[in-house]
């Protein structure tokens, strides 16, 4: 089975009741893609996600743009960088810092210094995006959606900051009869309240970002396979 979910933004607990619910680790076939952002805004940061998913071979990170303003702003863990940062680098890390970079920080600050390495190395490799072809539909999997989007065109010529930072909205419409869009990025309830702590299914994109940035929110599972969605009950 495949599953997919994107934005755990650092609830590492409520990502793993998803998995128990869907009896994922049972099964080593198993597939699990995350459309981005598992860092920032609560807990250790996403850290101790990160970690988990670098030792579970059964799993993809695709960037998200928060993983890309962590790269971006790393200069920070670098002693001889931090002695003279040119206006770029403090612009990257005070983007990041605006967008909840400080749990981070300081899980990444309690690791060691190989440990630090490991992650920014396997997050440089994280790829842009993922296609899949399941009982003959295609899925194109990205963190933000397609920026700039025309018809016809490569997944390839899109720009890093046209898949991370795009917000589609309901009347987005990409190319339904060749594949579907599947992505995180926008909480669902910033495209209608009624969509709060649920996905979104359009018939070109869906849309499983369920919230978890919110200090209440969490996020979601998706099996591809069967269209199940997993949810975390309410506390």
């Amino acid at each position: 089975m495949i599953y997919l979910t994107s934005d755990l933004h650092g609830k590492f607990e409520s990502f793993q009741r998803l998995l128990q619910a869907a009896r994922f680790s049972e099964h080593p076939e198993n597939q699990l893609y995350i459309l981005g952002d598992v860092v920032d805004r609560s807990n250790l940061g996403g850290v101790d996600i990160l970690t988990w998913i670098m030792d579970t071979p059964n799993v993809t990170l695709l960037m998200g743009n928060h993983e890309k303003m962590m790269l971006d702003a790393w200069w920070i863990f670098d002693e001889n960088a931090r002695k003279n940062p040119d206006a770029d680098m403090v612009k990257a890390l005070e983007r990041w810092k605006r967008n909840g970079a400080d749990f981070t920080i300081c899980a990444l600050k309690a690791e060691d210094a190989a440990m630090r390495d490991r992650i920014y190395a396997y997050v440089q490799r994280c790829p842009l995006y993922a296609q899949l072809e399941l009982a003959g539909r295609r899925y194109v999997l990205v963190h933000g959606g397609l920026g700039q989007f025309e018809k016809g065109k490569a997944l390839s010529e899109y720009s890093w900051h046209d898949l991370l930072w795009e917000r589609p909205d309901l009347s987005t419409t990409y190319e339904p009869d060749a594949y579907t869009v599947i992505f995180g990025h926008t909480p669902t309830y910033h495209l209608d309240p009624k969509y709060k702590n649920r996905m979104v299914r359009t018939a070109s994109w869906w849309n499983i970002d369920t919230g978890a940035a919110s200090k209440e929110g969490h996020p979601m599972l998706l099996c591809l396979d069967t269209g199940e969605e997993y949810y975390v009950d309410e506390d």
